[in-house]
């Protein structure tokens, strides 16, 4: 695979062939034994156990991966206190230890699987989070796992009025339950039309993502998916023996369908990108 050119504010579109995302940085602490309590999650390492995270950013690195999405998944003023903003600084500062870009992580303010718990007026503390990003001087905003439309909608705006590079992500929940391929592929639309660079599907299950991948390839956009290792039965994932490959070969079917971005999500690994770095 070709190396992407480099990220600047002048360029009008940041994908240039394929580019290689890490996988989830909770699942693996948790795997890791490292505790992930609510509501920091993840975050909650930064403090605590930020030797883990870094190892993790590294592993990443060595396994190709080109994007490293700082731990800022719940680094919230809500969710992470006073602290919040030293938090930020840590995990941008952990991530370029993985040696490629840096993005900066933009969740749903209270939990990616119950849309119902969405603010009503979300836009502030999203603009908060992203313009601390900024100032730490990540390469690109990553607004992701968000399950519904209208709080995603008010973080890539937020997301957009700091910086030139925005990409944006939906997911239809770890079941497919909460949208449809073509309400994914509508808010891709949306999303673009507020400022996305890239749209993006992630935190869906990999064996039952094709028709996901499918309607995104439709739109006409750039566009990624990052999926889940889904159940451990379905051998993908959580560390069972062959899943990285397995989850390679079914990366390969978005490839075919024109996916500029790929990665990993909750349940895979660095094997696992290692695996679609060897694919690509």
């Amino acid at each position: 695979m070709g190396l992407p050119r480099s990220i600047r504010p002048e360029e009008g579109c940041i994908v240039a062939g394929m580019l290689l995302l890490d996988g989830p940085i909770g699942t693996q602490l948790v795997a890791q034994g490292v505790p992930a309590p609510a509501p920091l999650w993840s975050a909650w390492a930064l403090k605590n156990q930020p030797q883990a995270v870094g190892d993790l950013h590294r592993a990443y690195g060595a396994a190709g991966a080109q994007i490293h999405t700082a731990n800022t998944f719940r680094c919230h003023e809500r969710n992470a206190g006073s602290s919040w903003r030293e938090l930020v600084a840590v995990a941008v500062r952990l991530a370029r230890l993985g040696g490629g870009r840096v993005a900066g992580s933009i969740a749903p303010l209270r939990d990616c699987y119950r849309p119902d718990l969405s603010p009503p007026n979300p836009g502030p503390e999203h603009l908060q989070l992203a313009q601390a990003l900024v100032a730490e001087g990540v390469d690109l905003l990553l607004v992701e796992t968000h399950p519904e439309l209208r709080e995603a909608l008010a973080a890539t705006t937020a997301a957009r009025s700091c910086a030139s590079h925005v990409w944006s992500a939906l997911t239809p929940g770890y079941d497919n339950s909460l949208m449809s391929p073509d309400q994914v592929a509508d808010g891709a639309r949306a999303l673009a039309d507020a400022g996305a660079k890239v749209v993006l599907v992630n935190c869906l299950p990999a064996a039952h993502s094709l028709p996901y991948a499918a309607a995104l390839a439709q739109t006409g956009l750039p566009w990624g998916i990052y999926a889940n290792a889904g159940k451990p039965e379905e051998g993908l994932g959580w560390g069972e023996p062959g899943g990285p490959e397995r989850y390679a070969g079914l990366a390969q079917a978005w490839l075919e369908l024109g996916a500029q971005v790929i990665g990993g999500c909750c349940g895979t690994g660095p094997a696992h990108i290692a695996a679609l770095n060897k694919l690509l």
